[in-house]
């Protein structure tokens, strides 16, 4: 049995009938003890209005794990490639955002699946936005390999997950690149090796390192899970998937996939700050795994799922001709081969990026960020707001999701300068392919 350490906390065993105990690590408990006996000999308040230890402990040892969840998602936002793939269905957002010709689009980069996608519809320009500079180096990756003009190299790194030629096909594309995407690739262009223990692409960065843990549980742990779950995404009918998934659902959510779900460093992986799961564990029964269970057993059940691209590659690393993005199709290739020099990337916030580029667009993608900054940053939400009514137009288009079924937390004047269309979004996030968003909301400027 492991030695607990000093600073750790503890939890009891639990009576039968009652729950579990969280006892303070002995670090902790004295170091409240101290702070308080300092604060009351140094007559800051009197004995009589002294919380008792164990409930300062409580607050104490809750606040140093918020605040480890904080920094921990802050250090792998600001080091990591986090998101390998879009986690947001481009065939639901292009229904809504009816793309053309005029189009001025701002979207936040993500894995740059969906700005490719975009691209199809050819609007007049793309503005693809990201803080996180490692995932604009994705965008410019997929950019230059179609700027390259060969499909079948493009199919086999990004629909395969690997290469066997990688090293010399990025050769050929690196001089066109950026200064920090040359530098972030050739550090990490062994991704796309097909000889390392991960073989694909797609089990790296950190939501590709949850998603390669997750799957080697699921396929390895049981052999008749592995075949059931290979059954599912191969099959034609909603029965067919209700059958299976009825079938292995007990399975699937064994106790090691429960605890994995439960973790903070899980959540931080894979891109959810501390606001989301906080919205998440308040408003659904079961907490996280309550509300990833119930999202997965939708998408799984009431989705048809032989075109589900974003489970396909997380459970098997890769895609097939007849699953996958639509940049990775080769009826496509010439389209988007014609229309890359109406993208462009910015290593920004939204707010920034507006800032210093302002003008009339016509759409903005913002997916669910704007969750982290009704809770961290009020301020910057409402100046975000602001700048991007001030750079929009009547009829400008303005979509986003939140973990919440609901936007509570919008500014007061955005609600008097925008309409929404809960209808039209609430009858396509049911049909959502990835399925794991609380809500999906369309404003229009007035």
């Amino acid at each position: 049995m492991r030695q607990t350490l000093y600073w750790e906390s503890v939890t009891l065993p639990a009576r039968k009938g009652a729950p579990g105990i969280t006892k303070p690590s002995p670090f902790c408990h004295l170091t409240v003890t101290w702070l308080a006996e300092h604060q009351m000999l140094a007559g800051h308040f009197p004995l009589e209005f002294l919380p008792s230890v164990d409930d300062m402990v409580k607050k104490l040892g809750t606040r140093l794990v918020n605040s480890a969840h904080d920094l921990v998602f802050k250090a792998v936002h600001e080091r990591c490639l986090i998101y390998n793939v879009c986690w947001e269905d481009p065939r639901i957002d292009r229904q809504i955002l009816h793309l053309d010709g005029e189009s001025r689009v701002v979207v936040l980069t993500s894995a740059g699946c969906n700005t490719l996608d975009y691209l199809l519809d050819s609007p007049a320009e793309i503005h693809a936005v990201d803080v996180n500079p490692r995932q604009n180096a994705l965008l410019h990756l997929k950019l230059a390999l179609i700027e390259r003009g060969d499909f079948d190299d493009l199919f086999r790194l990004f629909g395969n997950g690997s290469h066997q030629a990688f090293r010399g096909i990025y050769q050929t594309i690196r001089s066109r690149l950026p200064a920090f995407t040359q530098a972030f690739w050739d550090e990490k262009i062994a991704y796309f090796d097909s000889t390392s223990h991960k073989k694909s692409f797609y089990y790296y960065g950190t939501s590709g390192a949850i998603a390669w843990i997750l799957s080697r549980y699921l396929l390895s742990a049981n052999r008749n899970l592995r075949s059931r779950l290979l059954d599912l995404l191969d099959a034609r009918t909603l029965a067919e998937q209700r059958e299976i998934y009825q079938q292995i659902e007990p399975v699937l959510w064994g106790h090691f996939t429960s605890w994995l779900v439960k973790q903070p460093m899980t959540m931080a992986m894979l891109g959810v700050p501390r606001p989301q799961i906080r919205l998440i564990s308040t408003q659904y029964p079961g907490g996280m795994v309550g509300y990833v269970s119930s999202k997965l057993r939708h998408v799984l059940t009431e989705v048809l799922i032989h075109d589900n691209y974003f489970w396909r590659v997380y459970l098997t690393g890769s895609y097939t001709t007849d699953c996958c993005p639509n940049y990775l199709k080769p009826e496509n290739f010439a389209q988007l081969h014609h229309n890359i020099g109406r993208a462009y990337t910015h290593n920004a916030t939204v707010s920034h990026f507006l800032r210093e580029h302002p003008g009339q667009y016509s759409h903005f993608v913002l997916l669910d960020h704007q969750d982290w900054l009704a809770w961290h940053q009020p301020e910057a939400l409402r100046e975000e707001w602001e700048l991007i009514l001030a750079n929009s137009r009547p009829g400008s288009k303005i979509m986003l999701r939140s973990a919440s079924p609901e936007l509570n937390f919008l500014p007061e004047m955005v609600k008097s300068a925008v309409r929404f269309f809960p209808e039209l979004t609430g009858a396509l996030h049911a049909q959502d392919r990835v399925g794991t968003y609380g809500s999906l909301h369309l404003a229009e400027v007035l």
